[in-house]
């Protein structure tokens, strides 16, 4: 299984599977394990340190939103608070999102039914905080299908970033290429500040 597979397994399972309670589904197990794998391999010739994890959902719930999140330590180890590079699979079409993105959960805490607006405002910041990147990531808005705190607070969230159709999973070298310019935008994030707008 290549990169491109595994996330082709997930555009294409989901919709049936959550169908089916998710305890010992095999796509959850893929989501869990076999997509992390592949990217974990993906990310190698990049360095290190990284933490790979994927959601199906919690418990005896399918996300609305399933994900594959690569986390810096250094910066968090959580989808919850800080900021990450994510595939994001959307309910509504067969497709994928590479988001560079912020903590979602941390800003609800915070801000509450102003948290869409908020991290809204401060991904309006970072883009510019990352325009070097606008060229090879240019996709600065993303739809996720699904209505909710959590989808609306990772479209909210997203910072930049490139979407996928089903054929364009099929080219593991550019998959591999826009994680590289992905992880090398996570880097530049981090270097230039973070989220830290004090001084933007």
């Amino acid at each position: 299984m290549s990169l491109g597979h595994a996330l082709r397994r997930i555009v294409e399972g989901y919709p049936l599977a959550r169908l089916d309670p998710p305890a010992g589904h095999p796509l959850a197990h893929v989501i869990r394990r076999g997509a992390p794998d592949e990217l974990r391999r993906a990310l190698d010739p990049l360095g290190g340190p990284f933490l790979v994890k994927g959601s199906p959902g919690r418990g005896t719930h399918w996300a609305a939103v399933p994900w594959l999140a690569v986390f810096d330590p250094a910066v968090t180890t959580s989808a919850t608070r800080g900021f990450y590079l994510v595939y994001l699979f959307p309910a509504h079409r067969e497709a994928v999102h590479l988001s560079l993105a912020q903590g979602t959960v941390a800003a609800i805490r915070e801000h509450g039914a102003q948290a869409g607006r908020h991290l809204r405002a401060s991904g309006d910041r970072l883009r510019a905080r990352l325009s070097d990147f606008a060229d090879k990531l240019p996709v600065t808005e993303i739809g996720l299908g699904s209505v909710g705190e959590l989808p609306e607070g990772y479209e909210a969230a997203h910072i930049l970033g490139l979407s996928y159709d089903l054929d364009a999973l099929g080219d593991e070298r550019r998959l591999r290429t826009d994680l590289a310019t992905g992880i090398a935008a996570y880097r530049a994030l981090k270097a230039r500040g973070g989220l830290d707008l004090t001084e933007a």
